[in-house]
């Protein structure tokens, strides 16, 4: 058994200090004291209606353009029901998160990666794949992607958004990090370019707490409306009490401060793993993330999958299997390091051991 210490470069967790648990403790006991007739209760599937038209006011959309549901994963299973059918063709990033394979996959939907490069899919591939698969949607993180960490560029956030209008395909925007910039200009989300052709997914569990499990959908009137009957079908009415939590730790003007905080909290963390993959992994192909969680690592051509994750073991590394981030087995090994919950030590030595593995010293 390893003498060294555990490093887990597996899931992308906030830490207990990203956490803002008295201001959410004040917010839980105000908000269920005024309003406990609602947040109790039964209600609309579409959610709390304070915080539907909070979301309205940032986004600058009518509040029949947003639903809220347990989590950003439980809307993209809605959105999946919604917009496809078994057999049906989806478009993925390769590399993309995993459980939105997954969720198309348990849906009978066939799922099709197209190449990632440095920022964003590769638009040659993405048209060739339109053309020949025909797809009902195209899903897509935009801004500091997991797993890879790339933001994709203005002119190909344009071209994608064309080609979603000149195929005929809907296009599923996750933007679960892009408030968390570090580094960098915000660029323009999908969904403003073509609000006809673009449901975006978001959710408050990186910006405030992934316990709370309050994720948020904007889209089509018509999207959106029978994506709130599934979930009347599904679990009659959201988890209210949560949502009203938010709403009022939004209300009283918390969430712009808590973002800051966290900006000032993780962007060290960042630095420290490019830092350490200049410094162990030269020969690694990587993005340079601006924000976000994630930073995904191509490895050399020295070693396989399989044996990347038992020497690992060895080195009390725990990696998650990056062949699972793909449509299809890639051609080099694959390594998302998730950076946020961890120390800037573990990230320095979790690295460095990676870079020994590479290297044959491990």
């Amino acid at each position: 058994m390893s003498s060294l210490r555990p490093i887990a470069f597996t899931r992308g967790v906030p830490p207990v200090e990203a956490f803002p648990v008295a201001e959410v403790a004040d917010c839980a006991a105000s908000v269920l004291r005024e309003d406990p007739n609602i947040l109790l209760q039964y209600g609309k599937s579409s959610g709390y209606l304070p915080l539907r038209r909070w979301l309205a006011d940032q986004h600058d959309v009518p509040v029949e353009q947003v639903l809220l549901s347990n989590g950003s994963l439980q809307l993209m299973e809605f959105l999946t029901v919604e917009l496809t059918n078994p057999g049906d063709v989806a478009l993925v990033e390769s590399p993309t998160y995993d459980r939105t394979i997954t969720t198309f996959c348990r849906n009978g939907v066939e799922v099709v990666g197209v190449p990632l490069e440095g920022d964003g899919v590769n638009l040659e591939a993405l048209a060739a794949a339109a053309e020949q698969y025909h797809p009902k949607v195209l899903y897509i993180i935009p801004d500091f992607q997991n797993p890879a960490g790339v933001t994709t560029a203005l002119a190909k956030r344009r071209a994608i958004v064309e080609m979603a209008q000149r195929f005929g395909f809907w296009v599923i925007e996750d933007v679960p990090y892009r408030r968390l910039r570090y580094y960098g200009e915000e660029q323009p989300t999908l969904f403003s370019l073509a609000p006809d052709r673009v449901m975006q997914l978001s959710s408050f569990s990186k910006l405030l707490s992934p316990g709370l499990r309050t994720g948020y959908l904007l889209g089509a009137v018509e999207v959106v409306g029978e994506v709130a009957k599934l979930a009347e079908d599904t679990y009659i009415t959201p988890a209210l009490p949560t949502e009203g939590i938010i709403y009022e730790y939004c209300r009283r003007g918390l969430l712009e401060e808590n973002i800051a905080r966290l900006c000032d909290l993780y962007r060290p963390k960042l630095d420290a793993t490019l830092a350490a993959l200049r410094r162990e992994l030269p020969g690694a192909g990587y993005a340079e993330p601006q924000g976000g969680y994630f930073a995904g690592v191509t490895l050399p051509e020295n070693l396989t999958t399989a044996d990347l994750l038992v020497a690992a073991g060895r080195a009390n590394l725990t990696l998650t299997n990056g062949e699972g981030f793909f449509t299809e087995p890639p051609e080099r090994v694959f390594v998302r390091i998730p950076f946020c919950s961890l120390s800037i030590a573990d990230i320095d030595e979790g690295i460095a051991r990676l870079g020994q593995i590479v290297r044959g010293k491990r």
